[in-house]
């Protein structure tokens, strides 16, 4: 059965986006309970799915640890199989053994079965190209938050002397004379261009500078994996990374950095519902920005050794968010905090700026009570510190509104979290749908809310 769902966030406010309710549980939840308690939070879905792939690249088997147990790692643990790659389980819970010394070539048929809605798939392309000389990449799809498109990628692999070949089924590239450093600059600090480029640069023969490069703590840490595999790269300042190609490189063993995206979605939690929850394994560092707006809305945090305690400090005030690349405020985190920022005493203005359909996850926040109007073309406002870009928009958040129980239906990853939070913050009875598409990024979700003391049962 599909349902279509309304993009008010769209240019046009018209885009229409199919759901599938197939893919996921359907839950009923009782609203009006506070969350409290404690949860863990383990690897970073951005950073576990891009090391796996790394283990493409070794000479010998690559041990991942603190790897969370999610759709997403299950995708790409599948396409590593099909492409040959030997993937066990450790002794350590949420370890994995990666091998690739007997990775063969995969049919587009194949790839395209295992690869399911994720984008993963483009960032075989370097490795499978130093390995096998040759790539495929079918069509990509991926949360319906905008175009996203893969021409970032597609270019810099031309740059690394790849053959690009676009088919009915996807796209088939090569190379013949194997692959060179290239000086590239990305049009915008893309994550995805970045770890296209570094994935692809660490065995091309020369030197790789890249320019206007992505620096967000999970690319920081993929450097990291590559370095302990016998890569050599450097960050310089103004966003620049150089890397030097070498002939071969090693396993590695590496333990993920946390997810900080979970690490915000359970904090915003935590303010929605008016809530007390201890994230275990969340740290301060790469949080700072996080930190500084979650204060400002009038949320209180307690920074531990082993974590961090969110809740709700006092009555919650309006804030002026702009998302932005690192060490910006994070396009992941806003989706969440619009829920808590319905229950803020005023206006509150979020300007997101990196994906173009964003904001049309408001619409049903609308439908539970909330006062959010989306401006498709973004806002003009003093005080505003990241640029004007031609994709963004903005949404003005009116509270407090009290929110109630709705019929909603999940339409991506960040936003599905926020229908499911809402609801745990409103009056009264909700169904939210499709809710599968969550544990593409969030590891033992049902066991974490029931752990939280939320109200809630599967129906389908």
């Amino acid at each position: 059965m599909k349902t279509l769902l309304s993009d008010a966030g769209s240019p046009t406010g018209e885009h229409e986006i199919a759901v599938t309710e197939a893919t996921g549980e359907i839950l009923s939840i009782r609203g009006g309970r506070p969350l409290r308690g404690v949860v863990d939070v383990k690897g970073a879905k951005n950073l576990a799915t891009k090391a796996m792939v790394a283990a493409l690249l070794g000479q010998s088997v690559s041990v991942l640890r603190d790897v969370p147990d999610i759709s997403d790692v299950k995708v790409v643990r599948s396409l590593l199989e099909v492409h040959g790659v030997r993937v066990d389980d450790g002794d350590e819970p949420g370890t994995l053994l990666l091998d690739p010394r007997e990775a063969v070539s995969a049919h587009m048929e194949e790839i395209d079965a295992h690869a399911g809605a994720s984008r993963i798939p483009i960032l075989f392309c370097g490795p499978l190209l130093h390995l096998l000389g040759q790539a495929f990449i079918p069509d990509l799809g991926g949360c319906r938050i905008g175009d996203r498109p893969i021409n970032f990628h597609l270019d810099a692999l031309r740059n690394f002397g790849a053959v690009v070949e676009k088919l009915p089924s996807g796209i088939r590239l090569s190379a013949p004379d194997g692959l060179h450093g290239a000086n590239i600059e990305l049009p915008y600090p893309s994550v995805g261009a970045t770890e296209q480029v570094l994935l692809t640069a660490v065995r091309a023969r020369g030197v790789t500078e890249l320019r206007n490069a992505a620096i967000e703590p999970e690319i920081m840490d993929l450097i990291a994996v590559l370095q302990k595999m016998g890569a050599i790269i450097s960050y310089e300042p103004n966003r620049v990374i150089l890397i030097e190609g070498v002939p071969n490189l090693d396993g590695y063993d590496h333990r993920c950095i946390f997810d900080r995206n979970e690490a915000a979605s359970w904090a915003c939690a935590a303010l929605a519902t008016d809530g007390d929850i201890f994230v275990s394994g969340a740290r301060q560092q790469e949080m700072l920005t996080f930190l500084n707006v979650f204060r400002k809305a009038g949320g209180s945090f307690d920074v531990r050794e082993d974590g961090i305690r969110f809740r709700r400090g006092e009555a919650l005030r309006p804030v002026m968010v702009e998302t932005d690349v690192h060490p910006g405020f994070m396009t992941d985190w806003q989706q969440p905090l619009i829920v808590a920022l319905t229950q803020a005493d005023g206006q509150s203005v979020v300007h997101e700026t990196v994906y173009e359909n964003r904001l049309g996850f408001t619409a049903a926040l609308n439908k539970m009570g909330a006062d959010i109007q989306v401006h498709p073309q973004g806002l003009d406002m003093p005080g505003r510190r990241v640029p004007r870009r031609a994709l963004e928009q903005a949404a003005v958040i009116n509270g407090p509104t009290p929110l109630h129980g709705a019929d909603v239906v999940v339409p991506d990853l960040r936003g599905g979290y926020s229908y499911v939070i809402a609801a745990l913050a409103a009056e009264g009875e909700s169904t939210v749908r499709n809710v599968g598409i969550i544990r593409r990024g969030y590891e033992k979700f049902f066991a974490k809310l029931d752990a939280l003391g939320a109200d809630f049962r599967v129906i389908g």
